[in-house]
């Protein structure tokens, strides 16, 4: 119903076509799930996500159709292999701006060396690495992934809609949960990476340095985490700073000044959450803002010092939990970045009956996510 109700106000065409293969989708796995064959239960969540998310993705990309985001990482990876950089030097209208870290650029790269085709769309790109990252993760973790977990993951409503229309929140999400995994499972070299990618392509991401290096000094020790402290700093260094040398003026307006709400073109991410809220509600608001942000990340820093994780899931939660307080407390923000946070703090307990806490209590998701 929700789907439905989205194609039928939306003013954003891709919005409306994925709410009306949704629509269809969930209806036809609804009525799989609820039916008394044990096989087609077992079917629904499979049927569901090639309704919700494989049919409109293919739809859109085939037509030429997306979020303003997919153009942008399109042209940036034009502007990376041109230029050096992914920054415009003077941007000047909402197109021109490319609020993301100079990695998510790769993602552009085969628009910039094949040319404009369903085949180069970055959406492709993201969606394989959101897959293979979280397939590894399980693997790492419990040993196996379960394709059902994934299929559940991929047909929950918050996920499905920007594999269709966008997707740039996806990979960087998915790094995230193998960092945790490989930190978890004491693997510095390949925390360091996962880690510094992910962090390489958008600062939602930086959370996730301080959690998997206090995880691992925990688990393995302060020698460990230096490693995948030096690892992750490495990553950093090689995708960030060639394009912040090439064009620091850009760089600082487009990656640090315009997600803030302080560039010359306002975001037009604005989701009625707090910080938006008081940001433009409140004389000063933009500061205020600011400043509660800041003070809700000393307190997670604080508490993750001096109660630091000492399991995958405990990580996985804390990390979960900075990243809804700085998405609900940002100046500029969207609903749809809370994928971040449901995703990693969902993923690891989509295979109940192998993860466990303190090395007793499983924890699981209740009966939506149950592995039959």
């Amino acid at each position: 119903m929700a789907a439905l109700l989205l194609a039928v106000v939306t003013d954003e065409g891709p919005h409306r076509v994925w709410g009306l293969c949704a629509a269809i989708g969930y209806a036809v796995a609804g009525a799989l799930a609820a039916g008394a064959s044990r096989g087609l239960r077992r079917v629904a969540p499979f049927v569901a996500v090639v309704g919700v998310a494989v049919v409109p993705m293919v739809w859109l990309v085939t037509h030429r159709q997306g979020q303003l985001e997919v153009d942008v990482v399109h042209h940036s990876g034009a502007l990376l292999l041109h230029t050096g950089s992914p920054y415009l030097p003077e941007p000047s209208q909402l197109e021109d701006y490319n609020p993301y870290l100079p990695a998510m650029a790769l993602f552009g790269l085969p628009y910039a060396l094949f040319g404009d085709g369903p085949l180069t769309d970055a959406r492709w790109g993201f969606a394989l690495v959101f897959g293979l990252a979280l397939v590894v993760a399980a693997r790492i973790t419990v040993g196996h992934c379960a394709p059902r977990a994934l299929a559940l993951l991929a047909a929950f409503p918050l996920l499905a809609l920007p594999l269709a229309t966008g997707g740039i929140d996806l990979p960087v999400t998915a790094l995230m949960c193998l960092a945790l995994a490989t930190a978890a499972a004491g693997r510095p070299a390949a925390t360091g990476l996962a880690a510094g990618a992910a962090a390489a392509m958008k600062w939602t991401a930086w959370p996730v340095l301080a959690v998997v290096l206090v995880l691992l000094t925990v688990r393995r020790g302060g020698r460990a985490a230096a490693g995948a402290g030096a690892a992750a700093a490495a990553v950093l260094a090689v995708l960030t700073v060639p394009s912040f040398l090439v064009s620091p003026g850009a760089f600082v307006e487009q990656v640090l000044r315009y997600p803030l709400g302080a560039g010359q073109v306002a975001s037009p991410a604005g989701s009625p959450l707090p910080g938006h809220l008081v940001a433009t509600l409140l004389p000063g608001g933009r500061l205020i803002a600011l400043v509660l942000l800041a003070s809700a990340a000393v307190a997670v820093a604080v508490l993750l010092v001096g109660r630091p994780p000492r399991t995958l899931l405990a990580a996985a939660d804390r990390l979960a939990f900075a990243l809804a307080v700085a998405i609900c407390l940002a100046p500029a923000t969207r609903f749809g970045y809370l994928l971040m946070p449901v995703t990693i703090a969902a993923w690891f307990r989509l295979h109940p009956g192998s993860v466990r806490v303190r090395g007793s209590a499983v924890l699981g998701l209740g009966a939506f996510a149950r592995i039959e």
